[in-house]
């Protein structure tokens, strides 16, 4: 019986969401979500009204929490704070990327595939490599 997997406890990591409505609430209906005892929740749902300032703080929030282990954004959404995540060096919270519904994915503008391809012609290029 060692083998079981372990309950998760007060030290569990969770997953932080920057989306809109609907992908929020479908990670939420997923089990994502988390209110603490300050009332402080994991996630921001972005619409209309939301602001940029409202969405630089969630983020700046998010990668400065203990307990986050990756903050998920939409795509569009990280455009708009784009310096912010561009800047974003920290392996733990980990950023990802996501499309929504309305706003397919664009592997141009991902901060994550942009390291990896800088990474691997660097690489290549120091190795002597084409």
């Amino acid at each position: 019986m060692a083998n079981r997997a372990q309950i998760p406890n007060s030290n569990s990591a969770l997953i932080a969401m920057i989306a809109d409505e609907d992908t929020v609430v479908g990670f939420l209906l997923a089990g994502v979500g988390n209110v603490d005892l300050r009332r402080n929740t994991n996630y921001l749902i972005v619409d209309s009204k939301t602001t940029v300032k409202q969405i630089e703080d969630a983020f700046k929030e998010f990668t400065t929490r203990e307990d986050i282990a990756v903050v998920l954004i939409s795509q569009y959404i990280a455009n708009m704070i784009r310096f912010l995540v561009d800047n974003y060096n920290k392996p733990v919270p980990a950023i990802l990327e996501i499309p929504s519904k309305d706003h397919p994915y664009d592997p141009a503008h991902d901060s994550i595939l942009s390291r990896v391809k800088y990474l691997f012609s660097a690489e290549s290029v120091a190795s002597g490599r084409r």
